[in-house]
This record gives structure tokens, sequence and C-alpha cells, in this order.
């Protein structure tokens, strides 16, 4: 299985329009991060996790021809806002295969309502294939795929398990429950968004506190704003299994 991490930031995405923060003028290339979202491969299959506003962007950096279908963890606007240049994939596939909560499909259908419509469906529009998940296992062709239940603030959204590898994004906190599913992985990806204390994300000490608990082999974080600080003098304070995500960064599992 291969990664390939296509945005590791935060809504703003670093650099920051406007700003003039030390990390936003950065000549560092790991310390310009678009919007979060991961990329997945194995065997012949590609499947991408959120599709956020540098979607379009993202795949053309990442030269990629072809995807599977996308999952969502959940529906605000920096995971969700590229839907529509599915528009090449779905050209070439059909309808793209979509796959989440049943809340986030009903607020994709509103907000998107043009691509949803059956009836007098403008011809440039893409197609989607709605996938309902709830909290159990499915299959994505020949690999079983585990939702995570986790909590961002107040919402109730999905992190993925793909056999010892899992993905959670825009987690706050994680029951008890959840918690036994991320047991033992070899990879946890979870976000870790600066230092001060966010309302409905972890913050770095907390991220290192899950890992403390979950104890998995690899950490990598992502979801990072410039907050944080400067890529290379965060990573260089982390425990020695526990690293900074950065754009275009690829794992082979």
């Amino acid at each position: 299985m291969k990664i390939t991490f296509l945005g590791t930031g935060t809504s703003t995405g670093i650099p920051v329009i406007t700003s003039n923060h030390p990390v936003c003028l950065s000549n560092d290339k790991r310390d310009k991060r678009l919007r979060v979202s991961i990329l997945i491969e194995w065997d012949d299959f590609t499947y991408v996790i959120d599709c956020g506003p540098d979607f379009r962007y993202q795949m053309l950096r990442a030269n990629v021809e072809k995807i599977n279908g996308v999952l969502f963890t959940h529906e605000h606007a920096d995971h969700t806002a590229g839907l529509d240049d599915l528009r090449p994939f779905s050209f070439q596939l059909g309808a793209v295969p979509i796959y989440a909560q049943k809340r986030v499909l009903k607020n994709l259908a509103r907000r998107f309502d043009y691509i949803f419509i059956d009836e007098n469906k403008y011809p440039g529009a893409p197609s989607v294939q709605q996938n309902k998940l709830k909290n159990k296992p499915f299959y994505l062709n020949n690999l079983e795929v585990t939702p995570v239940r986790v909590m961002h603030g107040k919402l109730k959204i999905f992190g993925y398990k793909f056999n010892n590898m899992a993905y959670l994004t825009d987690v706050k906190t994680i029951s008890s429950i959840e918690k036994e599913k991320l047991k033992n992985l070899d990879i946890l990806i979870v976000n870790a968004i600066r230092h001060k204390e966010h309302h409905s994300h972890l913050n770095l000490d907390e991220a290192l506190q899950l890992v403390k608990e979950l104890k998995p082999k690899k950490t990598y974080f992502t979801h990072i704003s410039h907050h944080l600080g400067f890529h290379a003098e965060v990573e260089k304070q982390l425990p020695e299994n526990v690293f900074i995500a950065y754009d275009e960064l690829v794992l082979e599992i």
C-alpha cells in the first residue's frame, strides 16, 4: 500500500492569505501546506480521502490519472469544496463512487444540488455514486476498511483504518470503544493543529498523549496550522517514532 499526502494543512492552508507570520513566509517547502487529504493506492486501486478546495491542483501535482472513489471524513468545506473537480474522473469513469455517512451525503446534495439531480442535469456536471457508510467495516474492492468514529468538537465524523494504518483528521476526542480499533497500528496519521488548545482539534500535547496511549509503531501528524511552528524545528522536539507529515510525502506500507 502506498500513501501520498496530498495536503497537510488546516482549513486556511499555509501560507495563509494576508498573513506575515514567519511560518507563512518560510522558504522550506515542508512549511507550504494545501488543505488536508491523502491518496491511497494498492494493487490497481486508487482512492482519495476528502477532496477540499485544493483538489484540482493536488491531482495535477501528484500526476493522478485515475481514481476509484472518494471517502469523506465529514462535510466541512476544507474537506469537500473540490467536489466539482471530480468532473474529469467522472467523464472517464462515469459516476464516481463517493463514501460518507448519511448526514454528509445530505449536506453535499444540498450544497452541490446540480451534481446530485437526476433530471435536466447540466451535461458538464460530474456524476457521483453515493455509498452510505455506517460505523461498521466495508470493502473497497479487495480491501476491508473500518470506519473509526471520532468527535470533531461536537460533530461525529469518521476516520478510516486500512489494515494496520489509520487516518484520523479533525479529531478532538475518541471514545474508549473506538480506541480499541486503533491498537497495534503500524502507522497512525492524526491531526495536531497547534500548541495552544483548540475547541475541536487536538493540539500538539493532546496528540502526543494519544500516541502515548495507542502506541503505534510510527505516527505522522497532519492538519497543521502555521501556529504549530516551523516544520524543521517542531519535528526535532518529537519522539523518535513521531513525525510531522508534509505535502507530497509518500509512505510505503
